[in-house]
């Protein structure tokens, strides 16, 4: 008894987890609509080529005016990608005019952060600090501690020894550096690298002359935020910003900070400066030669912390930028384009539905309602990446959808298949469900295996538009492992146990007759679908596997077995229907 409800019992479990992970979705799209600020909504947001959104226009800013390069261009465009990939923005296009100019195009209207994060578009450097107005509070590998306010070098000198070296500050420098109002930098031309540059705080609130470059921004490797911990493991619950230099910049970065450390403050800071401001001025306290810096602080937090690392991490742009223009784009496909994308996914699902009604029968509606299933799943996660990972969906993420209703539906037709094999061998309904699940889920797993794969490589390599087209392609592979096995599975387990399916009705799809059942052996039979030569060739390979009792037995009665007399197994494993002469002639060949 225990062994005929335990696919009843499992097939309700999977179908609980199933409908908690709905409900889990449908909640948390709920939250993020309920909660102020959440952003959450019920419609996924649309790409660029469906919505329209935000044009800017960079226009590079080179001194000397030299020209720019392809090269300069083409890695300033990789950048700047990178830059609005970390804020969250999806399908979004970077591209060149021509030899100079960068257009960035977003999605909708990007927010301030985001519109910041691009415009900040100048190269990355490492600046010693000479004079700083007021003291920082940042700190390199420690705790910070506050710098006084220094003054100005007393004898300057033609021939500086060092980039901290005081006599860099002429006359003129100071009294620039005294007149200097952080309200007029961004009409300030930028200094050339190898000489000192008066500038302020990003947010106005300290004014620095700093000293030449002496590291540049595309020496940073990689740029992380984290909390710090102790030396035995434990959080101390303080954000940190760690940064790794390449080998070249390691080195560097060793021997500044090697002259650094001893300096009095605030010449033993230095200034990371991007786009013409400062950004961080951390205190050097210890010598670093591994090329692995830690910027840590009292003023630093969580939020502040990631925008830091990631302005290191994607602030190394060869050249310059300023913004030429930004204006409001209008949409390149529109919403008639996504209509006949959705049409066209409309198309092919009714043709999925048509074919296994038709393939399958009744069988087919599972077909359906597991579609119903997985198009709700989607639907909701779609959303839920759209609102609170900034994913929006683009023609190619929609292809993605479409393509999806194939890979789902395929999925269904191996199962079925499978079970149809297993009828055909003769097993009972419920029997063939479990067999043909063992076998199919091989195939099923295998294949997805296959299509995420492929959008893992899409993804990782692909830019723009494809990128929305693997996502969805690998979301729904996932989706459709879940729903095979947690719904396709689970109700054919229950509706194994209807008798509407159970005795293979001829409008289940599962009926063992019109499948063409061959002979089991031990006097069970299934009746072929086919006449004629065929079920000819049918009852004599069914004589041929008789036993010695058997043979007996029909030659007494003179009837060999026909279809028309064939036993139909059930799934308890006993025959029913007309007992032929089997029985009898078993027990006459034992006495």
């Amino acid at each position: 008894m225990a062994k005929t409800t335990s696919p009843v019992r499992k097939a309700w479990r999977s179908l609980a987890i199933l409908g908690g992970i709905i409900v889990a979705l449908v909640g948390v799209n709920l939250a993020g609509v309920l909660i102020p600020g959440a952003g959450g909504q019920w419609t996924p947001k649309l790409a660029l080529d469906l919505e329209g959104g935000t044009q800017i226009i960079l226009a590079p800013v080179v001194a000397g005016g030299d020209s720019v390069s392809q090269e300069q261009l083409d890695q300033a465009v990789s950048i700047i990608r990178q830059r609005i990939d970390s804020a969250g923005v999806s399908e979004s296009e970077i591209t060149t005019q021509g030899a100079s100019n960068i257009i960035v195009s977003l999605p909708g209207q990007p927010d301030q952060q985001t519109l910041e994060r691009i415009e900040a578009s100048a190269k990355l450097e490492f600046r010693p600090v000479l004079v700083a107005g007021v003291p920082s509070s940042d700190s390199l590998g420690s705790t910070a501690t506050p710098a006084p306010t220094p003054t100005a070098a007393d004898t300057p000198s033609p021939s500086p020894t060092d980039a901290s070296d005081p006599t860099q500050i002429t006359p003129e420098l100071q009294a620039q550096y005294d007149a200097f109002d952080c309200a007029t930098i961004d009409t300030t031309v930028p200094a050339p690298a190898d000489q000192p540059l008066v500038t302020c705080e990003v947010d106005s609130s300290s004014k620095y002359i700093l000293g030449p470059v002496e590291i540049d921004g595309a020496d940073v490797s990689n740029a992380t935020s984290g909390v710090v911990s102790t030396q035995t493991g434990a959080s101390t619950g303080a954000w940190a910003v760690n940064i790794d230099f390449n080998d070249e910049g390691a080195e560097l970065f060793g021997d500044v900070t090697s002259r650094l450390v001893p300096l009095p403050a605030p010449r033993n800071q230095f200034g990371i400066v991007l786009d013409g401001r400062v950004i961080s001025a951390p205190v050097a306290q210890a010598v670093i030669t591994d090329g692995n810096a830690q910027i840590t602080g009292s003023n630093i937090t969580q939020e502040s912390a990631k925008t830091l690392a990631d302005q290191l991490k994607y602030g190394a742009l060869p050249i310059s930028f300023a913004v030429q223009s930004s204006d409001v784009i209008s949409a390149t496909l529109g919403s008639s384009q996504l209509q006949s994308g959705l049409i066209a996914g409309l198309i092919g699902l009714i043709l999925v539905v048509i074919y296994s009604l038709i393939q399958y029968r009744t069988l087919g509606l599972v077909t359906v309602a597991s579609l119903i299933v997985a198009a709700v799943i989607t639907y909701f996660l779609i959303t839920f990446l759209s609102w609170r990972e900034g994913y929006r969906l683009s023609l190619a993420g929609v292809a993605g959808l479409i393509v999806a209703i194939g890979i789902t539906a395929d999925s269904f037709i191996v199962y079925f298949e499978r079970i149809r094999d297993e009828l055909r061998d003769g097993r009972g309904l419920t029997g063939a469900v479990e067999a043909g699940w063992k076998r199919a889920r091989r195939t099923v797993l295998a294949s997805d295996t296959v299509n995420f794969l492929a959008a893992i490589v899409l993804f990782i390599l692909a830019i723009g538009n494809v990128r929305g087209f693997a996502l969805t392609l690998g979301l729904t592979t996932i989706i459709d492992l879940a729903v095979v096995a947690l719904f396709t599975h689970p109700v054919l387990q229950l509706l194994s146990k209807t008798r509407f399916f159970s005795e293979g009705h001829r409008m289940s799809g599962l009926d063992p007759r019109a499948l063409g059942a061959v002979y089991r052996g031990r006097a069970e039979f299934r009746p072929p679908a086919v006449t004629g030569a065929k079920a000819a060739a049918s009852r004599g390979e069914a004589a041929r596997r008789q036993t010695i009792a058997e043979r007996r037995a029909a030659e007494l009665t003179g009837a060999p077995p026909t279809p028309s007399s064939v036993p139909v197994e059930t799934d308890t494993g006993t025959p029913t229907g007309t007992k032929g002469k089997s029985t009898t002639g078993a027990k006459g060949g034992k006495s």
